[in-house]
């Protein structure tokens, strides 16, 4: 059998085709940048693989899946899969896998970074030392050590535990809120999420974008934590309300925030997240690294080759078992 591949992500064509092992011949089916929802419709009717869009741009919803006649697998190229609609394809009996972890170094790598720089005031420094004759005092410049402070973690999973295994070396009491009872880590402390937003001088949100954590992290919860706290986001952007955490950091209720993610990407020009310099920015690239995407893309290669021989994909992330 020739299995088609429809591929929603920015791939060429060869590099879909080298994702697939050679015993197995491949017709690869390529859709045009979003928007281009037709083309996707069009694209995956008949697919037998489907690799969803790493850039969760292009939807694949209920529309979309009702209209599959072949498909076997849905691959998120990503960790998240909040575009496609993974409750309807368990009903239609399409399985949906994501690559768990693939990039949990990296996001953990920037998470710190992002810490380190607006507990230090690194970004900020750099941006005055590059003004004509910039040079400022120890006082104005004066921070935290990162060991001194209290890190909570909202969210324990890949990269919650990996960025709690990174804070253990400098030192930093290190709080979690998950709803998983069978997460943890050794030497931190597990509290309610209330708890950890009231406690932590520092909070990292680790959690996949789904309907109860889309606005998590809102108003309310920017009042419960410390005046003075720091809040780091490098999971996705609609987990917290934006307006919500604007507000937080006019009132000067937060010192900083570090942010890779945002409701609307790219970032818009005149977004007043800009204007603040006690604010980290950078442009959603935490877990691109080199490193991570050859992981990637070996995480998708292996559940294609692995569907196409029989055998069940690993990192499926709504219960539904391949069909042989």
């Amino acid at each position: 059998m020739t299995a088609r591949v429809a591929c929603l992500s920015p791939f060429s064509e060869q590099t879909v085709r080298d994702l697939v092992d050679s015993r197995h011949p491949v017709e690869v089916v390529l859709v045009p940048d979003p928007p281009a929802q037709e083309a996707v419709l069009e694209a995956t009717h008949l697919a037998h693989l489907v690799i969803a869009d790493q850039r969760h741009k292009h939807r694949i919803d209920r529309r979309v899946l009702e209209n599959m006649r072949n498909c076997l697998l849905i691959q998120a190229a990503s960790v998240g899969f909040d575009t496609v609609d993974h409750r309807a394809a368990a009903e239609l009996g399409i399985p949906v896998a994501n690559c768990a972890g693939y990039n949990r170094e990296a996001v953990a790598d920037w998470t710190v970074l992002a810490m380190l720089a607006l507990v230090r005031r690194g970004g900020w420094a750099d941006r005055q030392m590059r003004q004509e004759g910039g040079w400022w005092s120890q006082q104005e410049l004066l921070g935290h050590e990162l060991g001194s402070l209290s890190v909570g973690i909202i969210g324990l999973g890949n990269v919650g535990g990996t960025v709690a295994r990174r804070l253990t070396g400098f030192g930093s009491r290190i709080l979690y809120a998950d709803p998983d009872p069978s997460r943890e880590f050794p030497g931190a402390e597990r509290i309610d999420l209330d708890e950890l937003l009231g406690t932590a001088d520092v909070v990292t949100v680790h959690v996949p974008l789904d309907v109860e954590t889309r606005g998590l992290i809102g108003r309310e919860a920017f009042a419960r934590m410390k005046p003075g706290a720091i809040f780091i986001n490098a999971s996705r952007g609609p987990v917290v309300d934006e307006a919500a955490l604007v507000h937080a950091l006019d009132l000067g209720h937060l010192a900083g925030a570090g942010l890779d993610v945002f409701e609307t990407e790219p970032l818009a020009a005149d977004s007043p997240l800009r204007k603040f310099d006690r604010v980290f920015l950078s442009p959603h690239f935490a877990g691109t690294t080199v490193e991570a995407r050859q992981r990637l893309r070996e995480m998708i290669a292996t559940n294609l080759n692995r569907v196409l021989d029989g055998e069940a994909p690993f990192n499926i992330v709504n219960q539904v078992a391949v069909r042989s």
